[in-house]
Parts: C-alpha cells; structure tokens; sequence
C-alpha cells in the first residue's frame, strides 16, 4: 500500500488521503478548507477524480466531507462507503453548505464584487447520496484489494475510524477521535496495532480541562447572564455540539442551575439534524437511549423553540427579556449567528459563548482574543457583551487522550492539526520509541 496526504496537513481541516495499491485508488475523506485556508476549496484537485475507485468517509462534518461533490461534479463515478448514520446526516450539512455557497454569490453580486463560482450544485449532492453504500461498525467490507472495516470514533453519531488491510499490511486512519468525557456519544474504540497509524492531532498540545469543572462554569455564565435579564449568545455546529448543548440545558433546568427561558434553536439545519437523531437512537450513549426508551427527547429544554423562517429569525433580537440563542455557523463563516453577534455583542449585559473550536484567523479567534470592533456583514461591532470560551466541549480527544490511542501504535503520522499542536505531539510519541512524521501536502508513505 502507498499513501498520499492530499489534505489537513497543517490545518485542521480539508481531510483527504489517497490510498493505493494493485492500481486500485481509495480515497479517505475529501473534505472542505474552513477559516483562512478556504480559498482552497476552489483549487483543482491534485489527482484526477475519474480515476479514483472508491471513497471512504470517516463521519459527516463538512471538512471532512465537504468536497466530496466537487468530486462527482469532476468526474468521479465510484461509490461512497461510511456508516448508515453518517450517511443520513451529510445530505443536510451538504445542502446547507450549497445554500451558503448560493447566498455568497447572491451577496457578491449585489455589491458589485467578483461573483465567486459554485463549486458544486444539487445534482452532485444527490449523486453522491445515490453512489453512498451504509457499512456497519466492526463489519470488514471488501472495496477492490482492500480489506476495510469501520471502528466507533466517538466523535459524531456514526463518526468511524477507518481500518485498512492489503497486500499484508494494515493502516488505521483515524477520522476525528472523540472525547472521552462525553456523556451524549459511547466512548471511542481503540486500534489494533497497525503498520502505518494516520493520526489526528487537532488537540496534541494540551489536554482538555476536567469537563465538569466546563459544565460548571457554563451553568454558572448561563445563571448569571439570564438572572440579570441578558442574553447568552451560542454560536454552534448544527451537528453534536448544538444537541450537546441542549441537553445541558434541560439538565440545568431539571436541576434548578438556571432560570428557565427561552432557548432558540437559529437554525434550519439544526432543526433538520435533530429530526434525524430520533432516527438514529443506537447510535448514542446509553443514557441518552435510556431518555429515548422513556419517551424523553434529551435534546429538549422546556422553552425550546425552532426558528425555520428569516422573519423568525429576525424577531429574535426585537424582543426583549433573557434567553438563550443557539445559531450557526460554529466558526462564525457565514449563517445566522452573524446576525445575532451584531446585535447582540454591543450589550454589556449579554454573553458570547463559544463551546467549539475556532480557526486561527477567523472571527470567533478575533472575538476569543479581545479585539473590538470587529468587522460583522460589513457593519463596524463594539463588542461589550462578555466573551467566554469553554474548551471542554470539544467534540475531540485532547492530547492525553490522542497518546492514550497511540499508546501501541509503533508507526505514526500525524495530520489534521496546526503545527504546535503536531510538533508537541510528535515530540511525546518519539520520546516513547514511535516512529513519527509530520505529513506534508503531497507526501507520499509506504505501508
């Protein structure tokens, strides 16, 4: 087996990886650049789409499978292996993006801008869907010369890691890793031991703190800002961290932790994502089941509300009084949230919250790091709401958790990371014996 890192090398974003052996090519993932690295996306692919045979995808998220419809719209006719879950929940990440792409132009158009192409159109998205095989968990397939089984990743519903074998060797790709800590997803599985590991290594330079000391600090901003009549602002993936982040919320409020108001759910795509999870009850924790089994939505504060119309949306920062506003996108490119951080982040009696990973460069990075104004949908904000950043919510492991996965692994390379986070990564893998690089664009490995 040959494996080429086209993608996520020095960026926790744009996965894809090709596979080859016996002229036959498996791509792993082919997802879209976000943040700073997201003129890529329009970039033509370093290999030709008609020639690759199969793809496999680890889980949902957009830069993971973000590109895949560029993929047909180039020419590619194979078919798209993943995990029946995952499978469900692309379709409306994929549209949703489309819909952005579409709002894009729109925009660019009326302000006279250069008008940026669509990369891809809906009849990709239903090809794709059309072309897409479901793969049970710890159920081997044969896709050509490989052998290829998926593994519970713990990261989204359905999320996988990726085991290869041919020609007598073996490969693990490891998608995204959840963490452990969470109480919605079962826990991640662990490799066997492989020739060559391919490694995430988003949060390789620091652990997560303890996620209940997170819950804590949450419950207490979400009491103070609601109990003195502001607003808590939560920019959100539609996918796991705003489910995540509801049923927290109907948790403090069983508890008492906090007042209960009304929490608006900003987005058609959340609103899409948690239609589907009722769909998918197997694929959570066993609590979460156990609340299914029960007929509890665990995802459902008392004063949930769904917004599906701009008008909706638009009525949310017209009224008065404390609430909770859960909006995407979650790295602040684009989508509603936009609107309510214009609005809102003046008010000093207000909060911003994020609970997600924010890309060096982007808005949410700006925001975390004080800066103010910023610059929102062409408007100048002062931003006095107060701003909070709760890396416990990470949907992937942290760096004690990434070496404890490794812990057997004696051949490593690591991508789907910023440099730090690679660099003290790899230094702790090498200091215990493991051979390990820090892939480049375009490198090329023998298994």
């Amino acid at each position: 087996m040959k494996l080429t890192t086209w993608g996520a090398c020095n960026t926790v974003t744009g996965s894809c990886h090709l596979l080859e052996h016996q002229g036959f090519k498996l791509l792993l993932d082919c997802g879209a650049y976000q943040g700073e690295a997201e003129d890529a996306n329009s970039a033509p692919f370093p290999f030709d789409p008609r020639q690759i045979d199969a793809l496999v995808l680890s889980h949902a998220h957009l830069d993971h499978s973000g590109r895949i419809p560029r993929l047909f719209h180039n020419g590619y006719h194979g078919r798209v292996y993943a995990t029946a879950p995952t499978l469900k929940l692309v379709r409306p990440l994929l549209e949703d993006a489309l819909k952005l792409m579409r709002e894009d132009a729109r925009r660019a158009r009326r302000k006279g801008l250069p008008v940026p192409e669509l990369l891809w159109n809906e009849t990709d998205v239903r090809t794709l869907i059309e072309r897409s095989k479901p793969v049970p968990y710890y159920t081997p397939r044969k896709i050509g010369p490989f052998r290829v089984a998926l593994k519970n990743a713990g990261h989204l519903p359905g999320s996988a890691f990726v085991e290869v074998q041919a020609g007598g060797r073996s490969l693990v790709f490891s998608g995204d890793l959840g963490n452990r800590r969470k109480e919605t997803l079962p826990d991640p599985d662990y490799p066997r031991v492989a020739d060559l590991t391919l490694s995430e290594s988003t949060y390789g330079d620091r652990p997560h703190r303890p996620f209940q000391a997170t819950l804590v600090e949450f419950a207490e901003i979400l009491a103070h800002t609601l109990e003195a009549g502001g607003r808590v602002v939560i920019p959100s993936f539609a996918l796991e961290r705003a489910q995540e982040i509801l049923f927290y919320l109907r948790r403090f409020e069983v508890e008492g932790q906090i007042p209960i108001v009304p929490v608006f759910v900003d987005s058609p795509l959340t609103t899409r994502i948690s239609e589907i999870y009722r769909q998918i009850q197997d694929a959570f924790s066993l609590l979460v089941q156990s609340f299914y089994r029960r007929g509890i939505d665990p995802f459902a504060p008392r004063k949930l509300r769904y917004t599906r119309s701009v008008e909706e949306s638009k009525r949310i920062n017209e009224l008065t009084g404390p609430a909770v506003i859960i909006a995407g996108s979650g790295m602040l490119s684009g989508g509603r949230i936009l609107h309510h951080l214009r609005h809102q982040l003046p008010n000093p009696k207000n909060a911003l919250v994020f609970v997600g990973y924010q890309p060096r460069g982007g808005l949410g990075y700006k925001l975390i790091h004080g800066v103010s104004p910023v610059r929102i949908l062409g408007y100048e904000v002062q931003v006095r709401a107060r701003v909070h950043a709760l890396g416990g919510f990470s949907g992937h492991a942290g760096r004690d958790e990434l070496l404890d996965w490794l812990a057997a692994e004696p051949r490593i390379v690591l991508v789907h990371g910023e440099e730090p986070a690679r660099l003290s990564l790899a230094r702790a893998l090498r200091a215990r014996g493991a051979r390990v690089t820090r892939a480049r664009l375009g490198q090329r490995f023998e298994v």
